[in-house]
């Protein structure tokens, strides 16, 4: 069997304060914490399940430098919910950024840590994600990106188009997995990235070699001796394969 997505980890000057905001934002809850991370998922889940993707939070001393290349699509039933979204998001601590969006109907938002994300106007193909529509990562060729992930991810490519290339679980439930074409070229280590896992039995090495046949490199985030391995996919997002589970 193939690897699988299990987590988005986001790198923090405060992991627990960016935990909390996340958690009140998403309507989730802290399901571990402790001085090396800090993660959150729905009430209820059992992980690791398609369902929702859980974010985990982790310590970095650097603060955020650029515009980050991976972010998170809220998803909103109408537009007043869209707009009790927004509210609830800046009450919480968000604001509003302006990365040349220009005028468009969804929000463009920062959190304290000036990480970006948007609230989306509804969007029928949306329905059922959960309060994550998509988790987002910019790039130069969007098809040959999610061809990649498509296999790292188990996710199957649900549509290509020019511009942006869409995965989505094969169970058809969950946030979906978007690649979208920018022209900005990727200058520093991400600070949101994927972690991906074997299934329970299945050799981590032969993953590992699975995934660079396809195009990923290995990659030095400074993680020394650890049990795991980092690799950076064929336009270099770094990501995670993590021991079988």
């Amino acid at each position: 069997m193939p690897t699988r997505l299990v987590h988005l980890v986001w790198d923090a000057n405060d992991p627990a304060a960016l935990a909390r905001l996340w958690a009140s934002a998403l309507g989730w809850v802290i399901a571990d914490e402790d001085e090396d991370e800090v993660d959150i998922w729905p009430e209820g889940f059992s992980y690791p399940d398609p369902a929702a993707v859980p974010l985990v939070f982790v310590p970095v001393p650097e603060p955020k430098a650029v515009k980050n290349r991976v972010h998170l699509d809220l998803a909103s039933n109408s537009l007043e919910h869209q707009a009790n979204l927004v509210a609830r998001l800046r009450d919480l601590g968000a604001s509003p950024v302006d990365i040349g969006q220009g005028e468009v109907p969804w929000v463009v938002l920062a959190d304290p840590e000036g990480n970006e994300f948007c609230v989306l106007e509804p969007r029928d193909m949306y329905a059922g994600t959960g309060p994550v529509a998509a988790i987002l990562t910019d790039c130069a060729d969007p098809a040959a990106v999610g061809r990649f992930w498509a296999e790292a991810a188990g996710y199957p490519v649900g549509y290509a188009e020019d511009h942006i290339t869409g995965l989505r679980a094969p169970s058809g439930v969950g946030p979906y997995l978007e690649f979208l074409r920018v022209p900005d070229a990727k200058t520093v280590k991400d600070r949101l990235h994927l972690d991906v896992a074997p299934y329970s039995g299945e050799d981590p090495a032969a993953e590992v070699a699975r995934l660079r046949a396809l195009g990923a490199v290995p990659a030095d985030v400074g993680q020394g001796d650890v049990n795991w391995t980092v690799l950076a996919d064929p336009e270099g997002n770094e990501f995670c394969v993590l021991s079988p589970r």
